[in-house]
């Protein structure tokens, strides 16, 4: 499909500062991409579009690598907020369209890209918090991810559950970077298939390390390795 040349004329406030920036980008075919959301783990070259526009108009700092990281993600938080997006620093098809790519409507590459996204997540998140659990207890992590997708309290899909603010430890020392093994991963395609050993769990901790009072308040389940799981 062919797009006729377009002129953008896009403003933008610099980010602690109060000088008006206006863009002009002319002779720009817009990207197309089928229709998905990007965020933590995604690669490739629709995200090195991302980095390149939000590079361009003062967002982002890092290399223009095509791979969705920290950098990437604070970026994205701040083009949100400047243009009245949801603020949760993943490129969906709103955020895509507000920064020029364009999202080609394809609903069965739609749910391929996204399973193939949550699996990469879920597996990074078990290899993160679990890497020396028994293999019952990486699914068990895993199935506690997609129950808090389902249930109301929490955000309603894999990247909102595994990035919400101080959810997870893995995000915030950082080991949900690292490169998931098989077992994380044969793990995540268990609990993505259905395998829940929790009963419905939407939390665990560890007894030995766990710091947070309000924690304990939760009523266990179960236990499985050094994790114990429970619910409200």
């Amino acid at each position: 499909m062919k797009y006729p040349k377009i002129f953008i004329l896009c403003s933008f406030i610099l980010m602690g500062s109060s000088v008006a920036l206006s863009v002009f980008i002319s002779g720009i075919t817009p990207k197309v991409i089928e229709v998905g959301t990007y965020s933590w783990g995604s690669k490739g070259q629709t995200v090195r579009e991302i980095q390149s526009r939000l590079k361009q108009w003062g967002y982002y700092t890092g290399n223009v690598d095509g791979v969705y990281g920290q950098k990437t993600w604070e970026a994205v938080r701040k083009f949100q907020q400047k243009n009245g997006l949801k603020v949760d620093g993943i490129a969906g098809k709103q955020t895509l369209e507000k920064i020029g790519v364009s999202v080609q409507q394809t609903q069965a590459a739609s749910s391929n890209l996204d399973s193939n996204r949550d699996l990469y997540l879920i597996s990074a998140a078990i290899h993160g918090e679990a890497r020396g659990e028994p293999y019952v207890g990486k699914v068990a992590v895993g199935a506690v991810i997609l129950n808090r997708v389902k249930h109301p309290s929490f955000p309603n899909s894999v990247a909102g559950v595994v990035y919400q603010p101080g959810a997870f430890d893995a995000v915030a020392d950082g080991q949900i970077n690292l490169t998931p093994d098989e077992s994380a991963k044969k793990a995540a395609r268990d609990a993505l298939n259905g395998w829940d050993p929790t009963n419905g769990a939407i939390y665990y901790w560890n007894p030995s390390t766990a710091t947070s009072k309000w924690i304990w308040s939760v009523p266990i389940t179960s236990q499985i390795g050094k994790h114990v799981f429970g619910k409200k």
